[in-house]
């Protein structure tokens, strides 16, 4: 083979390797997906579709389901009936946001009267209560209540540091009379960013642990490193003497 000939074959092959990288470039752009979290595929080191391993939501085998510890409806004079609930999540290191949950609420010959729904989030091994008040239940006598959480809504991931700033509560008292009782608290922020429309839920306990009252305030403001008062107030007197108040500070997972 002359020089002109071997150099024409090494031009050409040249060409030719170029145009096959090229092409091979333009199809692995057009066709290849990179395994993900959220391909619907079991790659790279993930322990089920999408779930485990590297990936931020854990697979099914394993998730603890929500805990209901208490629920209660709370009927006041007006026909109206306050639900308070008790969930726990067992998960360490692990939440869900935005969990649905459904109430039911019953007469004394199992009709159900009413049911209502909304959603919670589940800070890692946090016990949430849920107030959900003045549901219209007319005259009608409510002898059952139920909570239930579906065991697959929840969508667990991975949350091993809680970034959220929790308000301290200090300064708790009970005042107002005995027909009208009021509670006032304290809520600091210890932050250097002002926290903004804080949702404060209050529970009310006697000497044997029931809850016996609950309410809820919104707070509009607290300032950076600075306090705010909450204040909840009640329209009838507690059933009972009050022995214990909890202030819960409800801050939504980022």
């Amino acid at each position: 083979m002359s020089w002109a000939a071997r150099r024409r074959l090494i031009i050409a092959l040249i060409i030719g390797g170029v145009g096959i990288a090229f092409s091979t470039t333009i199809f692995l752009k057009t066709f290849y997906e990179a395994p993900s979290c959220i391909d619907r595929v079991q790659n790279q080191d993930e322990e089920g579709i999408d779930c485990g391993g590297s990936c931020p939501y854990l697979c099914t085998a394993q998730e603890q389901p929500p805990t209901v510890l208490f629920t209660k409806a709370i009927t006041n004079s007006e026909g109206r009936t306050d639900i308070i609930a008790s969930v726990g999540n067992k998960n360490s290191g692990v939440a869900a946001k935005n969990v649905p949950y459904r109430v039911q609420l019953y007469s004394a010959d199992r009709v159900l009267i009413k049911e209502v729904t909304g959603v919670l989030d589940l800070p890692p091994g946090a016990t949430v209560p849920i107030y959900v008040p003045g549901v219209l239940t007319g005259k009608q006598t409510i002898t059952g209540v139920f909570l239930s959480i579906e065991a697959s809504s929840p969508q667990w991931f991975k949350m091993i540091t809680d970034s959220r700033v929790i308000p301290m509560v200090s300064g708790t008292k009970q005042s107002g009379t005995v027909s009208t009782p009021r509670i006032e608290t304290v809520l600091a922020n210890p932050s250097a960013i002002p926290l903004t429309n804080v949702l404060v839920i209050v529970l009310v306990r006697n000497d044997r642990g029931d809850v016996i009252a609950a309410s809820r305030t919104i707070v509009a403001t607290i300032p950076a490193q600075g306090q705010t008062p909450a204040t909840f107030t009640w329209n009838s007197a507690f059933p009972s003497a009050p022995t214990s108040i909890e202030i819960v500070p409800i801050i939504p997972l980022p």
